[in-house]
């Protein structure tokens, strides 16, 4: 009855601009003069993932040239294995995730060397079982959770050593149920939902003080409907999916009003040009773009497909992911290394650029393949 009654309040309030969400999307991926896309530079594989995750979840997926973005992903690996954010940037964890994520999207993900992503994001487990998020030795649970979901989306999990990192994760929860970056850290929503995944990737979801967690997670919802981060802070439509998420992961995503947050996901609409903003009124981006679109999709509102709440990847790609790899287990069949691309093939418009990346990536391969002999 509560859920009837939710579906006719949805069916009379305004509903989500597909086609200018679309075309917003398309738009920003496109203006390279724009200011947004200059400052953006240094985590463009992950608004690659944003943009075209939010494309799948609208059903325009094929609004993109998958060719082409398949191509600039796989330039932006290096020759330890792991991806760089742009084009001959440093490899980084988060942009990692980003790569597998955008390739597992166009099922592109034979188009790399899983065991060498795999050999970069095991590099950066500590002995405590945590990760850093690249060589300089940074350390944080949303590190953790990108290698747990890497590794899953890979089919790779026992690359790295999961006891380790669900230990070090659950050395992170605080004593409100929450958790932060490090031990002892501020719980934090984006944090929890970084941890929660990051449990339930590792199969230790049941480690997770449920009821305190959910509590706490409840309390971010705000007068006008909307989510926030930690106390006393103001809604922001990301939330929407951080903390959904991890509601949903623990099964407690009744406890918060979904009328009230899917009418302030709405309000942030730029409903002329389309995109969805941080907060009603301000300026829209891809980034809040995908998590408004996602939030949706958690409350099974306005036509969204579902997501996987612990993989942030539509349901839908999930379900043939494994199929694949569940076929390719059973056939005991291992993948071939792929072809390194050609100057043609690649993202690189600079030949100068592309033989300096190809000999890296070569050099890369045969540090590889003489530590597996």
């Amino acid at each position: 009855h509560t859920h009837t009654a939710f579906m006719k309040a949805v069916a009379s309030e305004p509903a989500l601009a597909r086609a200018l969400h679309r075309s917003y999307i398309l738009r920003v991926s496109s203006d390279t003069d724009s200011f947004e896309f200059q400052v953006s530079e240094h985590l463009r594989l992950s608004g690659v993932y944003w943009g075209a995750c939010a494309l799948h979840l609208l059903g325009e997926l094929q609004s993109l040239d998958a060719a082409q973005v398949v191509s600039f992903v796989r330039s932006c690996q290096r020759g330890c294995g792991g991806f760089g954010g742009n084009l001959g940037h440093d490899a980084h964890m988060l942009y990692t995730l980003s790569a597998v994520q955008v390739l597992a999207l166009f099922g592109a993900l034979h188009t790399v060397d899983a065991g060498r992503v795999m050999r970069y994001v095991a590099s950066l487990q500590r002995p405590d079982g945590s990760f850093a998020g690249d060589e300089w030795g940074e350390v944080d649970t949303r590190f953790s959770y990108c290698a747990l979901c890497c590794a899953s989306l890979l089919g790779k999990l026992g690359d790295i050593d999961v006891a380790a990192a669900v230990r070090y994760v659950r050395a992170c929860e605080n004593f409100d149920g929450g958790y932060g970056c490090e031990p002892g850290g501020e719980s934090h929503a984006g944090q929890v939902f970084t941890c929660v995944g990051a449990l339930a990737i590792g199969g230790e979801l049941g480690s997770v003080r449920s009821e305190e967690l959910a509590w706490w997670l409840c309390e971010r919802q705000t007068p006008g409907g909307g989510l926030n981060g930690r106390p006393q802070k103001d809604a922001d439509v990301c939330y929407s999916w951080w903390v959904l998420s991890a509601m949903c992961l623990l099964r407690r995503d009744g406890w918060i009003d979904g009328e009230a947050l899917r009418r302030f996901i709405l309000s942030c609409q730029d409903e002329e040009d389309g995109g969805i903003a941080d907060k009603p009124g301000d300026l829209p981006d891809v980034f809040h773009t995908f998590f408004g679109i996602a939030g949706l999709s958690l409350l099974g509102t306005d036509g969204v497909p579902p997501i996987d709440a612990a993989h942030a990847m539509p349901a839908s790609v999930m379900e043939q992911l494994r199929a694949e790899q569940a076929a390719a287990a059973s056939e005991g069949r291992p993948s071939p290394p792929p072809e390194f691309l050609t100057f043609v093939e690649s993202a690189f418009t600079s030949r100068a650029e592309y033989d300096r990346w190809a000999a890296e990536m070569e050099a890369g391969r045969e540090e590889a393949e003489g530590d597996r002999t």
